[in-house]
């Protein structure tokens, strides 16, 4: 049968939607419905996904390279454009934001880096800063929100260090406070511990699940089939742009 959602479908035609098994008494946060995205030299990057994440669920997308995983975040925070189809976070359609409308939607959303993005020339405070003053916190609020942030990351310690003096390990650490800092109710990670070794890996996916238990909605994407095994979170998987369940 037709899944929606984990449950049958009435018809098996109908279009599937995936994601982890609905609750009535959880709000849906991220909906994406028959998302299509074909670039401009005629490739495309996904086909037909749709797809349903309530509000503080926790999400694995796995899929090879190329699979469209890193597209699909893309869509979700407005680095790209559907071709055809919805891309809706918190009720708002964010295919059809434009300028301050779509920084404002982008400030709900913390985003993480398989290659970091930290600003060389800056220490890991002012990193983890940086995202709060572009958004106009004031210095008193900048200042109250890094203890906790560095604590829950584990990097108290190495608050005044430059990116250059940190592993690869606390780099992503520093990745990621950046993105939770603000405290936004979804966190996207695209192959978060792609670059790190198994203790590395475990360890984000720990500072993941804590921020989960709090209250975040969290979609991973990733390759490492074992990061997904320890996590026993659902999976969804990409292959060649389209979407299914996996179990």
């Amino acid at each position: 049968m037709t899944t929606v959602l984990g449950r049958p479908s009435a018809s098996t035609t109908q279009q599937r939607v995936y994601g982890p098994t609905p609750d009535a008494q959880k709000p849906v946060m991220v909906t994406l419905k028959e998302v299509t995205k074909t670039y401009p030299n005629g490739s495309r990057g996904l086909y037909g996904v749709s797809l349903e994440v309530n509000r503080g669920d926790f999400l694995f997308i796995t899929g090879p390279s190329g699979a469209g995983k890193s597209t699909l975040l893309k869509l979700l925070y407005g680095a790209e454009r559907a071709s055809s189809g919805e891309v809706i976070i918190d009720r708002v359609n964010v295919g059809e934001l434009r300028g301050d409308r779509l920084s404002l939607i982008r400030r709900r959303i913390g985003i993480v880096f398989q290659d970091y993005k930290l600003i060389p020339s800056r220490t890991v405070s002012e990193n983890i800063a940086f995202v709060l003053w572009a958004q106009g916190f004031t210095r008193k609020e900048i200042q109250r929100r890094l203890p906790p942030t560095l604590k829950l990351v584990g990097l108290q310690h190495k608050a005044d260090c430059f990116p250059d003096e940190l592993s690869g390990g606390e780099q992503q650490r520093v990745s990621l406070a950046r993105a939770i800092v603000g405290t936004p109710p979804v966190i996207l990670a695209d192959e978060p511990t792609g670059n790190l070794d198994p203790d590395n890996s475990l360890q984000v996916l720990k500072i993941l699940k804590k921020l989960n238990a709090i209250g975040a909605t969290v979609i991973v994407t990733t390759h490492d089939e074992q990061l997904v095994q320890m996590s026993n979170q659902p999976v969804v998987q990409l292959r060649e742009g389209r979407l299914s369940q996996s179990f």
